[in-house]
């Protein structure tokens, strides 16, 4: 059976509404076999001050398939699957920042949008969000050498500022629009966005790939947005494309059809600032 978490109207203790809580120790507990009520009486942060999950959260079920499913707005939640190894999370509306960050596996599945720093840090397992990813998603946390290291994240929607941000590895996959500075020094992985790639895109990526599936008007100018030490180079077939996009595909992913078109594919090689070894690719000329 599923544990079901949803925010209460009040707390138990009679306050009104909280503004913002964090769940960064619920993989934990969860993790370590806690019953329910345990975790009722597991240590939360609500509006800066210290409480407990069960003060401001009904909890029902047992969580023994591994499941939790976060019933209503989560939007005033962070760090909801922080940390987490195993097992899925499902949210049935939005999530506030930093929901996945950590992860090193299970699934994390959001119905509505994501707020700030969405799977910062992870080093596997997935992140679906259905609606829209604010800044930093799979990014580096302030201060750190790299962001996301591994696994899969997909935004169905559009994503912020500085999405894949110092990626090291992993995938990262956004069906709309992406912000400025879309794979901002980027160390390795892939960056796809299927819809308009913002400015400065590919800014100081040393390695990886950044696709951009929208098509330029003019294949053989650089794409709108792309720094100005990038360089044209090759008109081809990359090989890892076509299985990126059936990946993408068995996972809902509806701008993966056009990985697996037989297109040409016109690179830029860049940025040659910091060795000119990563890559962005968008559709040439059939």
């Amino acid at each position: 059976m599923s544990l079901h978490l949803a925010i209460r109207a009040s707390c138990r203790t009679g306050a009104s509404a909280f503004r913002s809580a964090s769940l960064a120790e619920l993989s934990a507990a969860l993790r370590n076999g806690a019953s329910l009520s345990e975790l009722a009486q597991l240590p939360i942060i609500c509006d800066g001050r210290p409480a407990l999950l069960g003060d401001w959260f009904t909890l029902s079920g047992d969580g023994s398939d591994g499941r939790i499913i976060c019933d209503g707005d989560f939007s005033r939640v962070h760090f909801l699957g922080a940390g987490m190894h195993h097992g899925e999370i499902r949210v049935t509306g939005n999530v506030g920042r930093h929901a996945g960050e950590g992860m090193s596996g299970g699934r994390l599945l959001i119905d509505g949008s994501a707020g700030d720093w969405l799977a910062c840090g992870m080093a596997g397992g997935e992140v679906i969000v259905g609606g829209n990813a604010g800044d930093n998603a799979a990014a580096a946390l302030p201060g750190h050498p790299q962001g996301m290291t591994g696994g899969l994240v997909i935004i169905h929607g559009s994503a912020g500022d500085l999405a894949g941000s110092r990626m090291r590895r992993g995938l990262l996959a956004i069906g709309g629009d992406s912000g400025a500075a879309t794979g901002f020094e980027l160390r390795a992985g892939t960056v796809i966005v299927a819809g308009q790639a913002g400015p400065h895109t590919g800014l100081g990526m040393r390695r990886g790939s950044v696709v951009l599936l929208t098509p330029s008007h003019e294949p053989e100018l650089p794409p709108a947005g792309l720094p100005p030490t990038f360089h044209r180079g090759s008109l081809w077939r990359p090989a890892f494309l076509p299985l990126l996009g059936r990946q993408l595909s068995l996972a809902g992913f509806a701008a993966g059809e056009h990985l697996t078109a037989r297109t040409l594919w016109q690179q830029w090689h860049g940025d040659s600032l910091c060795g000119g070894r990563g890559e962005v690719l968008l559709p040439g000329k059939p």
